[in-house]
């Protein structure tokens, strides 16, 4: 946006008598993203522009075009015209980037490279150098408050434990800014983001999950097809899906979590003998295990269901599927989806991540010890 208001791409224009500020005019904008080299060819170029329009951040100047169109048309960042939302999320991220300027900028910083189980950290910080610093800034009023703004800086992706293992705390555990601010981006990279919009024409995701609940001799799944619609399509595998019809297992009953958008009439009874919280899973010492799944979906999907929230549990494996191949159990929380820190979120949000993500699935879930 900067970089087209210093070439004169956005200025105010006429059209039809009227005076729009603060705009650019699509078709050029084509050509500089591709003589600017942002973009190989126009369709890559289009693609990036919808990528904008799809997070908010430009739009048409009259809102009668919810596509970006490489014609002749106006549209305007949502930053020039005072229309940007600005949500909690982009709240916390425009936070974590200040206090990363800031701290990068003074000297003496408490961002080090540090060294841990022989692994070198780049960015790094003690929770209580953190705490510390926050206060004496001011950039919180007192120690709780500055934990708890290092809890939505992890919470949301910014910092992280360098070994993924804790969540922030006050004392000498060893974090790191995951996020490096400085570094020069490319828009090309939007369209390696995990969305629906650029997975669903993607034939490597099978936006299909099980339906534990068949009818007998008639075995479908919920799929997500690529005009956004809901459709029943016939199943590749049935027999590991129809032995799980059987009265033995009661949660098997209702429609699983792992739709979109959910479509469950009810929840099932919790698997869970207690509810956990996500400080009892991260607290030092807790009698839990981190493992990593890598589950490949296969025609149907990845035979699982989560349920809960903050933190979300699986509820229910197909034992003959690939999620219990890859050793997926009952009762473990995930932790994370694709790379992306997932405690802190409910059932849906995370059944949307896995759909719309690749067909070939990371998880790390946490496991009690027995």
């Amino acid at each position: 946006r900067l970089r087209l208001h210093d070439g004169k791409l956005i200025k105010d224009r006429r059209y039809h008598l009227r005076t729009y500020p603060n705009c650019f005019v699509a078709k050029e904008l084509t050509d500089w993203l591709i003589d600017h080299k942002e973009a190989p060819d126009r369709e890559t170029g289009i693609r990036l522009m919808q990528k904008l329009m799809d997070h908010y951040i430009i739009h048409h100047v009259c809102d009668e075009h919810s596509d970006y169109k490489d014609a002749k048309l106006l549209y305007r960042f949502r930053k020039d015209d005072g229309t940007f939302p600005l949500s909690k999320d982009v709240k916390v991220f425009m936070r974590g980037q200040s206090l990363y300027e800031k701290l990068v900028s003074v000297e003496e910083s408490i961002l080090k490279v540090r060294e841990e189980n022989s692994v070198k950290y780049q960015r790094t910080f003690l929770g209580c150098e953190m705490v510390d610093w926050l206060v004496q800034e001011g950039e919180a009023e007192n120690r709780k408050e500055a934990v708890e703004l290092g809890r939505a800086l992890l919470e949301h992706g910014i910092v992280q434990h360098v070994s993924n293992r804790y969540h922030f705390f006050d004392s000498d555990i060893l974090y790191q800014f995951w996020i490096n601010f400085r570094r020069r981006r490319r828009l090309t990279e939007l369209l390696n983001e995990n969305s629906s919009r650029a997975l669903s024409e993607s034939p490597d995701s099978p936006f299909c999950l099980r339906k534990l609940n068949p009818d007998p001799g008639n075995t479908s799944f919920l799929s997500v097809q690529t005009n956004k619609e809901i459709k029943i399509v016939s199943a590749v595998r049935r027999s590991s899906i129809t032995s799980l019809a059987g009265n033995s297992n009661p949660y098997f009953s209702t429609t699983p979590a792992l739709v979109f958008p959910p479509v469950a009439e009810c929840n099932p009874k919790s698997v869970l003998k207690r509810p956990v919280t996500n400080e009892e899973l991260l607290s030092p010492g807790a009698p839990y295990v981190k493992k990593t799944l890598t589950i490949v979906g296969d025609a149907v999907g990845w035979g699982f269901v989560v349920r809960g929230g903050r933190p979300c549990h699986i509820q229910a494996v197909d034992p003959g599927g690939p999620a219990a191949a890859a050793g997926m159990k009952v009762c473990q929380f995930v932790f994370s989806v694709n790379g992306v820190y997932v405690l802190h979120l409910d059932y849906q949000t995370i059944s949307s991540l896995i759909m719309t993500g690749p067909r070939t699935l990371v998880m790390e879930v946490m496991e009690a010890v027995e």
